[in-house]
């Protein structure tokens, strides 16, 4: 039980609980990997067989690292163990089982490239208008419904979804997600969110399969629960329900994935579906200083829908949080350029020790020009991934086809590359006598004089290597059959005969796939190493098992989705305005805004020894330039933890004309006071609390009912001030109103939410 004695009491508690339902709140930098893989060890070390463990996480490289502590400490008999995403495991039993769903087990894998390839001919096909159809509008409807166990039928029976489809244009929608159902299935394919919509039809269709696996897994344990879709959900539940042995850990203070599916109510509500439950709190925070827990814990308590707990760190108290005020965009990149440079130049720190956060993809750009300029190495994160390069992707389309031929966007990746005098006409004709004899394209091709008009005699030649590379590689290692695949295809030779840079860097990337497979191939910690089995491990690769190799010594820029379950000595968190951080999106349903909060909380946990907030005032937008409130979760954080760093220069007059009033909120229960900040000087600014306030409301503010405004009244608004109303389209209750307010210009809102008082009809 050595392992256990570097536990704290919590900590220890939660791990040696081993029988019946337990949740584990797990807050930022708790440990939360640590007694998870303690409580896997101390399953085994109590005689439980390795075999009748099931543990699920979210990305690859948590099961890998996992599984690596616990053979440390236990040995080999962690490899027994039912680890992994997911996906990863379903997909597991789906292969056994598959046959009873009308599959076969060698299916493929569709990414989400593939699916919006189907998605984009069913839609070519049907004529549809794709400003009301679009692929991903599509693709994102058709997966939703996947996440909440709505098959094609369920999708089209349902008056609800009807009408709702109906009335916005989109009557079709239900016909789409049957065509493309079924090409999916004669392709004998399932996209990612069928992983676990069939696992979960597999389930609720075949009692006896689910029998196999409830007495099989007998022990469950999910991580990042709060992170778990209805689908995955009811998964859990119905593999528990026998034993009832299921311990779930997770942090509903970082539950940020609602777009994916993800709800939280999976885990505020653990306790209804398990009244016996324990519950631990793991509340110590090793990662961050105590500034930096008491700042996250200031923002998180603006939340209601959560469950308490109190946070803390017993490491030293830190510097308090820097708050930087920009003019623009591009002054908030030189600014966070600036301060990292100059840190580093003092502290003598690695680049790799800083880490740039932001809300949107777009915010990029003014950080990448700054560092860039002071010369500082820096990498995007999130951007394209090894395995989604157009070379890539087309070797393993030639893997997909060779194990399954009746995958048709492998076949028509790769049908005519390299060229082989098979034009889009012929593919075409090949589609259309698939769908009309009700074949796959490639039984078509193996019968073209029957069904192709003019077949060139290319078509067989393509078809006959096909069927040589699924004779040969049965008998080759998983790296010797790439190799031959690559070789016989023609696309090894096409590319090295591309002597342009391009070309170049496309040939060595195949290289380095053919690197990857025979490194699989000469892996002693699995037994199955056929290339078939590689290929489903590429197919399951999660974007957040994307490259976040910290080792390069580069600062990082990412999201802040990007970067839940990563941690910087340094972290900047940039573009604190309202509508860009809170997302304008989120600002119509406090669940949304209450996301909101969590992705801030997430990003300030990010950081271990320094934290750095900014905001800009003035931001281009679509190409112009507009004016930017700083963001409402600013002045959530306690005003004693943060120093005000406002030494940027105003913007020229003739940009804004505006200069932004600072306010001093004290913290003894006076009343609020405020003043206009000084001339910027070379010294910074600071005061004990936070940032700009544009307007302070009048006396006895309270909003009007603005169900008759007009064109021409004054109106008041809370933050943004005395304005004037130009105009109003729109009908009722979805009025939008166009008001010229006096500090800040210019804004459109929609009345039912702006909460106006009406100062002169």
């Amino acid at each position: 039980m050595d392992y256990l004695q570097g536990l704290n009491p919590e900590q220890k508690a939660a791990v040696q609980q081993i029988k019946g339902p337990v949740m584990i709140i797990a807050g930022a930098g708790s440990g939360k990997t640590r007694v998870i893989t303690y409580r896997v060890a101390h399953l085994l070390r109590s005689g439980v067989d390795s075999f009748n463990i099931l543990v699920l996480t979210f990305t690859n490289k948590a099961a890998k690292e996992m599984r690596e502590r616990i053979n440390h400490i236990v040995g080999p008999e962690a490899k027994n163990i039912w680890m992994g995403t997911f996906h990863s495991v379903f997909s597991k039993i789906l292969r056994v089982e598959a046959d009873k769903l009308g599959y076969p087990n060698n299916f493929t894998i569709y990414d989400t490239d593939d699916s919006k390839s189907v998605i984009r001919a069913i839609l070519k096909e049907m004529q549809l208008d794709d400003k009301l159809y679009s692929q991903n509008f599509v693709y994102n409807r058709i997966s939703a419904a996947k996440n909440n166990l709505v098959g094609w039928q369920e999708y089209q029976n349902n008056e609800q979804i009807q009408a709702d489809d109906f009335s916005s244009g989109r009557g079709q929608m239900g016909k789409i997600y049957e065509m493309y159902a079924q090409r999916c299935y004669r392709a004998g394919a399932m996209d990612f969110d069928d992983l676990l919509f069939k696992t979960n039809e597999l389930l609720k269709r075949y009692p006896e399969v689910l029998n196999k696996y409830q007495h099989k897994f007998k022990y469950l344990m999910v991580d990042e629960y709060q992170d778990t879709n209805f689908s995955q959900y009811l998964i859990v539940k119905r593999l528990a329900a026998v034993n009832e042995n299921i311990c779930v850990v997770g942090d509903d203070a970082q539950s940020i994935y609602a777009f994916r599916g993800a709800n939280i109510q999976n885990i505020l509500n653990f306790e209804k579906d398990y009244p016996d439950l324990k519950v631990f709190k793991l509340e110590q925070n090793y990662r961050s200083t105590q500034n930096i827990v008491n700042v996250a814990n200031s923002i998180i308590a603006n939340n209601k829908d959560q469950l308490k707990k109190n946070v803390f760190s017993e490491k030293e108290s830190g510097d308090k949080i820097k708050v930087m005020r920009a003019f623009s965009d591009n002054e908030e990149g030189k600014l966070v350029a600036d301060a990292i440079m100059q840190q580093r130049s003092t502290t003598g720190e690695k680049w790799n020790d800083y880490a740039i956060l932001y809300r949107t993809n777009a915010q990029s750009r003014s950080m990448e020009e700054a560092l860039r300029k002071n010369g500082i190495p820096y990498k995007i994160y999130g951007g394209l991934s090894f395995y989604q390069r157009k070379e890539i992707k087309d070797l393993i389309a030639y893997f997909r086809l060779t194990f399954n031929p009746n995958d048709e966007e492998a076949l028509k990746r790769v049908i005519n590359y390299p060229k082989r005098g098979i034009g889009d006409t012929t593919v075409d004709r090949i589609i259309v006598a698939a769908d009309k004899n009700n074949l796959t394209p490639f039984e078509v091709i193996l019968q073209a004089p029957r069904y192709v008009e003019k077949a060139p005699a290319s078509l067989n030649a393509f078809a006959a290597m096909i069927q040589s590379f699924q004779v040969i590689t049965k008998n080759l290692s998983a790296y010797e059959a790439a190799l031959h695949i690559a070789q016989h295809s023609g696309l090894l030779k096409d590319l090295y005969e591309d002597k342009s840079v391009e070309g170049l860097n496309r040939y060595e990337n195949i290289q380095e796939l053919l690197n990857g497979i025979k490194e699989f191939s000469e892996r002693e910690d699995i037994e199955e190493k056929g290339l078939d089995i590689f290929m489903q491990d590429v197919a399951l690769l999660t974007n957040d098992d994307n490259d976040k190799n910290k080792d390069a010594d580069t600062v990082s820029l990412m999201t802040i989705h990007s970067s839940k379950g990563l941690e910087f000595a340094n972290v900047h968190v940039v573009g604190l305005e309202e509508n860009l951080f809170p997302s304008q999106m989120s600002l119509n349903a406090r669940s949304d805004l209450e996301e909101e909060r969590r992705l801030f909380y997430v990003a300030v946990t990010r950081a271990e020894r320094k934290l750095t907030i900014s905001y800009a005032t003035s931001r281009f937008k679509f190409g112009t330039l507009i004016n930017c409130e700083p963001s409402r979760f600013l002045d959530e954080i306690d005003a004693k933890y943060l120093e005000l760093d406002f030494t940027a220069k105003p913007a020229p007059s003739s940009s804004f004309g505006n200069e932004r009033t600072a306010w001093t909120r004290k913290t003894d229960g006076q009343q609020d006071t405020y003043s206009k900040p000084k001339a910027a000087t070379s010294a910074p600014v600071k005061t004990t609390s936070i940032l700009a306030k544009a307007h302070v409301p009048s006396p006895g503010f309270k909003p009007s009912d603005t169900s008759n405004l007009q064109v021409g009244m004054e109106v008041e608004h809370e933050r943004f001030g005395f304005g004037k109303v130009i105009n109003l389209e729109g009908n009722k209750p979805d009025i939008k109103a166009t008001i010229f307010f006096k500090e800040i210009g210019q804004k459109q809102l929609l009345l039912k939410f702006a909460k106006l008082s009406i100062v002169n009809g």
